[in-house]
């Protein structure tokens, strides 16, 4: 019944196909589904197909190297038997007893020692290490069948919602895409008492038989009752309407060992602008930037949140993939333990001093890392001491404008490279499987580039605050390259740049494009910013001449910054109207 043809869609729904999933929507507003968040779901669907080939591959070397130590272990073992043998033989009168016992215990019962039941033989085959997902909001279910029905190595997937009409939503469409049946559900409104979890996450895959499982209840209930080691899962996927802040918590200790994080939030109302610090203070522990890198600054405001939220339980992030999409931004996040990785935390996170003139920042660390290294024996210790600062005066040093205070959030890495690459690879092979192939090969192309310095800028911007003619993105480029500087794109603004460089060089290429591209002074107040930027000789004379460097794969492909309007009026959209009286907000996204 799973094929489009089949399903019988009843008065009152709309059949809704997406990839190899369809659902059933009503025309009530049961439980929200937004198409323009395909992206997000298609996203998601490789980042996590990605991540549980790359464990699955782990655990088959581990597994191989284990058979490897048996069977040398084995061989090591029947050497000695026969050497003992060939002792009792030489010494004794019942030699040729004790070596037949031997040969018969050294091969098994019933065989000689030349059986074909060696240790080398006898190694079991591989079976294949499945992934447990849970997605603590589900809404209709969609995410939660794309991800059954498109991972191959799924376990299964645990969907919740606290609305039992998403759950009826749920129920159906999980019916008619043939992943388990209607009754699969364990009512739970209070969330006390957890579905029992499979153990053990070995075994041979069957798509035709994986299930979702629907469970009804409190989402933060459901994943505190898997915190217990035997209970946790692979992947957690957050994905609520607006912020992902109260579920945090919750699901950092739920994601077993070297597991992922999904986040979603999608209220940048309060992430990307300085209209309600107090919000965004309670929600990510932070105050926002006001500025044309606010997006980015989003992004790290959660890796913060979710970075502490960790610490406390003696884990600590690594970002595989951070990005700012349309309204919202999405998060994959891998979470680990390890008591030295934790006590780094606070040396990647910063408060940042940012201009309200010129938007330069000045970035201060909450604490640093310092290697010793010991004469004798070589080793590194590391010791964490606090940072000195602060790290600017009470004014900017550019253009003499008052700085506003944001943070602290994460400063370290936004993405990591290698599986960014490997989520690439998959998308170039399987591009059909995927209705946004097109922008996920944009934004991933550029994220695998983007470099690890916070904050991008663009020549347009820069120019506005020169009151200049704007350089092209090239000819930036091309000065900071040959000024020693490293630059890549940003995917979180077309036309941005990110360098190595500080502010203040960014600006000296502009005081250096100016002297042949002038500015009318009589046009610029001598109070204002520009004047004080306008005022100060370059430090060094620009090349613009064209790096080799500055067209790089990413500057090749297109981003597309935003996805194409599926319906006359797309965006966030109202929340879904709930079956209880404790009413929450639903989404799909």
């Amino acid at each position: 019944m799973s094929s489009q043809s089949s399903i019988v869609v009843p008065e009152g729904f709309t059949l809704h196909t997406e990839n190899a999933a369809h659902i059933l929507l009503p025309s009530s507003n049961e439980a929200f589904l937004n198409p323009v968040q395909e992206f997000n779901r298609d996203m998601s669907v490789a980042c996590i197909r990605v991540y549980s080939e790359e464990v699955n591959r782990e655990k088959e070397a581990r597994w191989k190297r284990k058979q490897e130590y048996k069977a040398k272990k084995a061989e090591s073992g029947s050497k000695n038997k026969k050497a003992k043998t060939v002792s009792n033989s030489a010494g004794g009168t019942h030699g040729s007893e004790a070596h037949e016992q031997d040969a018969v215990e050294d091969a098994g019962p019933g065989q000689g020692p030349s059986s074909a039941d060696s240790p080398e033989l006898k190694a079991q085959e591989y079976r294949p290490y499945t992934i447990e997902i849970l997605e603590a909001l589900s809404a209709t279910g969609l995410r939660s069948i794309r991800y059954a029905k498109e991972i191959p190595l799924v376990k299964y997937v645990i969907a919740n919602d606290l609305s039992p009409l998403a759950v009826e939503a749920m129920k159906r469409n999980i019916e008619i895409n043939g992943l388990g049946p209607k009754d699969d559900v364990t009512p739970d409104p209070s969330g006390s008492s957890a579905e029992p979890v499979l153990k053990g996450t070995h075994g041979k895959q069957d798509l035709g038989k994986v299930k979702v499982k629907v469970k009804e209840g409190d989402a933060c209930a459901l994943m505190y009752n898997h915190r217990p080691e035997r209970s946790r899962v692979d992947v957690v996927d957050l994905d609520p309407y607006g912020t992902a802040a109260p579920f945090i918590d919750a699901a950092v200790q739920c994601v077993k060992d070297g597991g992922l994080l999904c986040v979603t939030c999608t209220d940048l109302s309060v992430l990307a602008t300085t209209n309600y610090p107090e919000k965004c203070f309670s929600n990510y522990g932070g105050i926002p930037v006001k500025s044309e890198y606010c997006h980015e600054a989003a992004l790290r405001l959660v890796l913060h949140a979710v970075s502490t939220s960790a610490a406390r339980y003696g884990r600590f992030i690594q970002p595989l993939l951070s990005l700012s999409i349309d309204f919202y931004v999405r998060l994959f996040i891998k979470i680990k333990s390890q008591p030295i990785e934790v006590k780094k935390a606070a040396s990647k996170t910063s408060t940042y001093y940012v201009c309200t003139g010129c938007q330069s920042f000045y970035e201060q660390p909450l604490a640093r890392t310092v290697e010793q290294v010991h004469e004798r024996s070589g080793n590194v210790n590391l010791l964490f001491k606090t940072h000195a600062g602060p790290t600017v005066p009470e004014r900017c040093t550019e253009c003499n404008s008052v700085l506003h205070v944001a943070g602290p959030m994460w400063s370290g890495p936004l993405h990591d490279p290698e599986f960014v690459g490997k989520v690439l690879e998959h998308l170039e092979a399987d591009a059909d499987h995927y209705g946004t192939s097109t922008r996920m090969r944009g934004m991933l192309t550029v994220a695998k580039e983007e470099l690890t310095f916070p904050f991008y800028f663009t020549p347009a911007k820069i120019s506005s605050f020169f009151h200049c003619t704007c350089p092209s993105l090239d000819d930036v480029a091309s000065a900071l390259l040959h000024a020693g500087h490293s630059v890549s794109r940003s995917h979180a603004c077309a036309g941005s740049l990110k360098t190595s460089a500080s502010r203040r060089d960014v600006h000296d290429v502009f005081r250096s494009w100016i002297k042949t591209h002038p500015v009318k002074m009589e046009n610029v107040s001598e109070k204002s910013p520009a004047h004080q930027l306008l005022a100060k000789e370059p430090s060094f004379e620009a090349n613009f001449k064209r790096h080799p460097l500055s067209v790089t794969p990413s500057a090749k492909v297109k981003l597309v910054r935003y996805q194409q309007n599926p319906t006359a009026n797309w965006g966030p959209g109202t929340k879904a109207s709930s079956g209880t009286k404790r009413k929450r907000d639903l989404q799909e996204s």
